[in-house]
């Protein structure tokens, strides 16, 4: 069994999340048996939470706070909801407000669950504590494979 974990970028123009969750699911469709970690965040996190349900596969969540809906875009709110009634595994930290720590606590026991990461990654640097290239660099500091996907074409605002 495949434990993979996600991180990436949120607020992706459309075209671009065509792009992830085409390159998304092509990377996971030949696992046999996959547990997908995921924060559910909007962008990559839920693309990928789809795609493992999609799969077949079980899906672990890990809420970084008890705010932490609320911090996500209003229009996700559904979405989030949906694939968290799905989740196998709910875990949610401690933390009451939605704050850059603990979206980065949050990520950090993703990797401790995991067997690999999956990073949706411009190759930037982060544009916030927290952000994907800081949990990239965490995962290498870990030796825990990591794959980029950024297919060609894909942009962000």
């Amino acid at each position: 069994m495949t434990k993979l974990a996600i991180t990436g970028h949120r607020g992706l123009p459309n075209e671009t999340e065509q792009l992830v969750d085409t390159a998304i699911r092509q990377e996971i469709a030949n696992l046999s048996e996959i547990v997908g970690i995921s924060c559910l965040a909007d962008g990559a996190d839920s693309l990928f939470a789809r795609a493992v349900l999609d799969h077949g596969g079980e899906l672990v969540v890990i809420v970084p706070a008890a705010q932490y809906r609320e911090g996500l875009p209003e229009d996700h709110h559904s979405v989030y909801d949906a694939l968290l009634a799905r989740a196998s595994e709910v875990v949610r930290l401690s933390h009451v407000e939605s704050t850059s720590q603990a979206h980065m606590e949050a990520s950090l026991e993703m990797l401790s669950r995991a067997d690999r990461l999956l990073a949706v990654w411009d190759g930037k640097p982060a544009r916030g504590f927290g952000g994907t290239a800081d949990i990239v660099k965490a995962a290498e500091e870990r030796e825990l494979h990591t794959t980029v996907i950024w297919p060609q074409g894909a942009r962000r605002d």
